[in-house]
């Protein structure tokens, strides 16, 4: 049986083909980037934190608007960005898809576990003491509940 060879492979050959997935990608982010620098230049009042483009598939680029509002500006210049988008891609992409969609900008937001905010978790002594009082003339299941409310205030 033949030993393998043990020399090195020269992987930069890689980041610098015309063909495969790495390739493919690099492409991609180009193109994300010219195509969001022709939005830029058409739509300057367009803030950057209100549209983002999503995606391009086959022929046509989707942008995502976080409002109506900045979907109709888009709507608005469609025709000048389609025309700058077919000069700048030689004809690949010809369409523009504008989809609002105000959840994908939100920051989803961690609760933390510091002390400062499970204090404020905890109701006041006064409060624990009234939940018992009424707890002692309740029924029995509510009693329960409230018992163990109020222990959150001592």
């Amino acid at each position: 049986m033949a030993r393998k060879s043990k020399k090195p492979v020269d992987m930069s050959n890689l980041l610098n083909s015309s063909s495969g997935t790495l390739a493919h990608i690099q492409e991609k982010t180009n193109s994300l980037a010219i195509l969001a620098d022709i939005v830029r230049q058409i739509c300057p009042d367009l803030p950057d934190e209100a549209w983002k483009i999503a995606n391009f598939e086959k022929n046509s680029l989707i942008i995502e608007v976080k409002s109506p509002v900045w979907a109709q500006r888009l709507q608005f210049e469609r025709n000048k960005i389609c025309q700058q988008l077919i000069d700048v891609t030689q004809g690949k992409f010809d369409r523009i898809d504008i989809k609002v969609n105000p959840f994908t900008h939100k920051k989803m937001i961690k609760p933390s576990s510091s002390p400062a905010d499970k204090s404020s978790n905890l109701i006041s002594k006064s409060t624990a003491m009234h939940l018992e009082d009424i707890a002692q003339h309740a029924p029995k299941g509510l009693r329960e509940k409230l018992l163990k409310l109020a222990s959150h205030g001592k």
